[in-house]
């Protein structure tokens, strides 16, 4: 079925146990042109993650063995492969944890195929057109950023960041004390063919709140600017 031959593929690996959604998405996505390899199960993820380059894995929440939690935690700890959640469940906490543990975007079943498809492409892109950060750093309230080296500190202190949180932090270090809109950072931060919802922004936000402000339940650099979007604030903003 897998033309593996063909370069020009990308490469998916669909970690999924329901046999009708394993056939429908094989037959499907390698007629749209991508290289399907399937995973019954979280270790069977893991085991054949391991064997060759995936572009892409649509990861499945209620699997065998290992959930689909444990399977987004060990890919993200290993790679920066882009992650799809696919689920069926439609419970908010585990789109959250999902998206706290580095998934890039999520899809609820019943899907259409062709939804399914823009997503996938969406992110090949969105990965395609990173580019390498430049030789410079910025800083602004005791938190800076060290664009060459891609790391983040907070006074003395050094902070782990993921690619989208390093991205969303430096567009807001680069506009200090000015308001910019859920749009805007959607658009700058996950690209303009983003066709997920608002809350991938703001679970990223809360991370970042709870990565450098001292109280993230009472943020005095990451302000949210109610009905309109988020602010760096330099100073502490009047009460």
């Amino acid at each position: 079925m897998s033309k593996k031959n063909d370069a020009r593929r990308s490469a998916v690996l669909v970690v999924e146990d329901e046999e009708s959604f394993v056939d429908a998405l094989s037959v499907g996505l390698d007629r749209e042109g991508f290289d399907v390899v399937i995973a019954r199960d979280g270790a069977e993820a893991l085991a054949t993650f391991a064997t060759r380059r995936f572009d892409v894995v649509l990861l499945d929440l209620m699997l065998p063995k290992l959930s689909g939690l444990e399977v987004c935690r060990s890919l993200r700890a290993q790679s920066e492969v882009p992650i799809i959640i696919v689920s069926a469940k439609g419970e908010e906490v585990d789109t959250v944890l999902m998206l706290e543990m580095g998934a890039d975007d999520y899809v609820t079943k019943p899907y259409r195929l062709r939804e399914l498809v823009a997503r996938i492409r969406a992110v090949l892109r969105r990965r395609d057109a990173h580019e390498e950060p430049e030789d410079e750093h910025l800083a602004q309230g005791g938190v800076r950023l060290d664009l060459d080296s891609r790391r983040c500190f907070v006074g003395s202190r050094e902070v782990k960041l993921r690619k989208k949180e390093f991205a969303l932090l430096r567009i807001l270090l680069e506009n200090p004390g000015r308001v910019l809109t859920r749009e805007v950072l959607i658009d700058r931060v996950w690209g303009s063919d983003y066709v997920g919802d608002t809350k991938t922004l703001d679970v990223h936000i809360k991370r970042l709140r709870a990565l450098v402000e001292d109280e993230p339940k009472k943020p005095l650099h990451i302000t949210t600017v109610r009905g309109v979007g988020y602010r760096f604030e330099v100073t502490r903003p009047d009460e």
